[in-house]
């Protein structure tokens, strides 16, 4: 196996090994119409709801993390999702929404992904954390505001992609790029961080098949 180290940083091969499942991911159906106008805010709140049940699971991991030497150096507050996902589905599905939402079936072995690795390798917990999190504050600042535009929404509704604490996106990426050099992994445990990676997009791409498919049903 060659020496990452000697080619390139690890977070440049991280980005560069995972390039393609990130464009098949962002470039699926589903995501595809919601971007084209062809979905409906009905696809937008049926994506809201199953971020919910994720980030649900990969914050209450992140708690957990808190007390590990590596993962817990990639924890920031700044990050934190749940509670403006809550507000939007306030917003958006009314109070009583706990008792209407459910996982699709991606949406629940993801979970159970996230929840088995931050059990037991921080690797992989920080893994999911750099898909989430570092899409979030790339592309999905553009989904946010296509969104807030189509439907109308002030920042009510698209809260989780509002990051008010963080005043320079790019470059707190850039730190967090840092961190992943920085972290004492050797050449094995980075081949198996980027497989992780690729695990987490896999998941998003089925999660937006998952979604068609339950869209479709509904139409039938």
């Amino acid at each position: 196996m060659a020496d990452m180290s000697d080619v390139v940083s690890f977070s440049a091969a991280l980005r560069t090994r995972s390039r393609t499942a990130h464009s098949t991911s962002e470039h699926a159906g589903f995501m595809a119409d919601l971007m084209s106008g062809v979905g409906t805010r009905d696809d937008y709140v049926a994506l809201v709801v199953q971020h919910w049940f994720i980030y649900d699971a990969l914050e209450a991991a992140a708690e957990r993390m808190r007390v590990d030497p590596v993962a817990s150096v990639f924890l920031s507050d700044k990050l934190t999702r749940l509670p403006a996902l809550e507000a939007d589905l306030d917003f958006l599905l009314g109070p009583d929404w706990r008792e209407t939402v459910t996982p699709l079936p991606t949406t629940e072995a993801y979970v159970a992904r996230i929840r088995r690795v931050a059990a037991t390798w921080p690797g992989g917990f920080v893994a999911h954390h750099y898909t989430r999190y570092l899409g979030d504050l790339s592309g999905g600042q553009y989904i946010g505001r296509l969104m807030q535009h189509r439907y109308g929404f002030d920042t009510n509704g698209i809260g989780f992609y509002l990051f008010g604490d963080i005043a320079d996106p790019e470059g707190f990426k850039n730190v967090y790029r840092e961190q992943l050099d920085a972290a004492p992994w050797d050449d094995d445990e980075k081949e198996r961080v980027i497989d992780e990676v690729l695990v987490a997009y896999r998941f998003n791409t089925e999660l937006f098949e998952d979604l068609a498919r339950a869209k479709a049903a509904q139409i039938a």
